[in-house]
């Protein structure tokens, strides 16, 4: 496999299992078989659909995912119509992620569907073969093992507050004439997640430009429990003022390797932009090993979606559909 490829795809699926949690299922880790059931988005769901992916080798680089859509509903025209759907979306970012994009497709579909749409009886009998799958599946992502701890000498009830109440300081930067028109955003704070004496914490900031992005982090790092956390990692993504496919993106680990690039994939995944993330992480003494990066992109995810920078569920070589 190719290691660009094999690279990617990690990604992707540690991306879409922290945005998707639960609902993204691993059916066979070894043969990269993942499956998803999305829904309508309502609290008593009428329309469903289960979406299953295999990644070829050399998939996200020149190939598709295979894949299957499957519903008792699902027959004829209707399934032919999302499946042309779902291959236009393909064409139009041939050798991107292209996974999330799909299962938001479904469930834009599935959202403005007619509660009297009716299927013909010869459509039904022309694909009477294409019921659901019933698949074994297992959680793509383990549930942290250790037992949670609260960590006793960090207390970040006020945390917010104090953030809030510090005084915002005049533009630093080396462009004079943009001292006086650059306020430092407004910053959100995610709620506090502890694991084993380790806390973490996400900050969300609208930005639109990387000026505005050095304020929020000038802003965070006055408070004193920011400045002396063990880490504090960012991403952001912009677009350009009157560019509108000029996308300024970075990231920085601040010593936790890769946990920025992480981040930012999530944020491209779901094409987020003018918008910053910081997670601050303070070490309590106990390894986590691979669950702290879970912590930091759930962290991240969780405080993107309360602001809306991810959909609410109530809201060249075309890909090969299993048929």
């Amino acid at each position: 496999m190719d290691e660009d490829n094999l690279s990617r795809q990690a990604d992707e699926i540690e991306a879409l299992s922290s945005i998707y949690g639960e609902d993204w299922r691993v059916v066979d880790e070894a043969e990269r078989h993942y499956c998803i059931e999305i829904t309508d988005g309502k609290e008593k769901p009428k329309w469903k659909i289960t979406l299953q992916v295999t990644l070829p080798s050399d998939y996200p680089g020149s190939s598709p995912p295979t894949y299957e859509i499957n519903a008792p509903w699902l027959r004829g025209a209707v399934r032919y119509e999302l499946q042309n759907t779902l291959e236009e979306v393909y064409v139009e970012n041939a050798g991107e992620s292209i996974i999330y994009l799909w299962v938001e497709k479904i469930r834009d579909y599935l959202s403005s569907k007619k509660d009297d749409l009716e299927l013909g009886s010869s459509e039904a009998d022309a694909c009477s073969d294409d019921m659901n799958v019933n698949l074994k599946m297992q959680d793509v992502v383990d549930e942290a093992t250790g037992d949670l701890h609260p960590e006793p000498d960090l207390d970040l009830s006020d945390l917010s507050e104090e953030v809030e109440s510090l005084e915002v300081l005049p533009q630093t930067f080396h462009k004079p004439d943009l001292v006086e028109k650059i306020q430092c955003p407004v910053i959100h704070h995610g709620d506090p997640v502890k694991d084993r004496k380790s806390t973490f914490q996400a900050h969300l900031a609208a930005v639109n430009s990387e000026e505005e992005v050095q304020l929020v982090m000038e802003k965070l790092l006055e408070n004193k429990k920011i400045a002396s956390a063990t880490h504090n990692i960012l991403a952001y993504r912009i677009r350009k003022d009157g560019q509108h496919n000029v996308i300024a993106q970075n990231c920085k680990d601040d010593g936790e390797t890769h946990a920025g690039s992480r981040m930012l994939h999530i944020m491209q995944i779901i094409n987020a932009l003018n918008v910053m993330v910081v997670v601050t992480r303070w070490y309590g003494g106990v390894h986590l090993g691979p669950d702290r990066f879970k912590h930091i992109n759930n962290c991240a995810r969780t405080l993107l979606q309360q602001h809306g920078y991810i959909k609410e569920k109530d809201e060249k070589k075309g890909p090969k559909s299993k048929k």
